[in-house]
């Protein structure tokens, strides 16, 4: 199993930057595949941006196409998330998820197995 942690939310303007960092522990020795997801109160989580275990590939939703890079330092066992050009309707609970199935980018929530408790940001108007 692998225990996720994510850091680096918090409030910002529109228009303002921030960094989200998610780090692994436990069996960091499988090849996952990351993701980010957000959660805005009462809707469902949705997929921001996902990264292939190689680093070859990316994906990010189209709201965020632009403004988000996703990131990875293999050695660090941690992914990144920055967010620029940040908008209110960006504020959400970011949780970082690991999918252990050794394939291709998955958008869906339920292809992946293990999840940070969630980060806060706000974006102010």
């Amino acid at each position: 199993q692998v225990h996720l942690v994510e850091s680096g939310g918090g409030t910002v303007q529109a228009g303002g930057s921030l960094s989200l960092s998610c780090t692994a522990s436990g069996r960091t020795d499988v090849n996952y595949n990351m993701g980010w997801f957000r959660q805005a109160p009462g809707r469902e989580r949705d997929f921001v941006a996902a990264i292939h275990w190689s680093r070859i590939s990316t994906w990010y939703a189209d709201s965020v196409k632009g403004r988000f890079t996703i990131s990875r330092d293999v050695v660090k066992s941690t992914v990144f998330l920055q967010m620029n050009s940040l908008k209110p309707e960006d504020t959400a609970v970011y949780y970082c998820a690991a999918d252990e199935t050794y394939g291709a980018i998955s958008t869906n929530v339920a292809n992946y197995d293990y999840w940070g408790q969630g980060t806060q940001v706000t974006v102010s108007a």
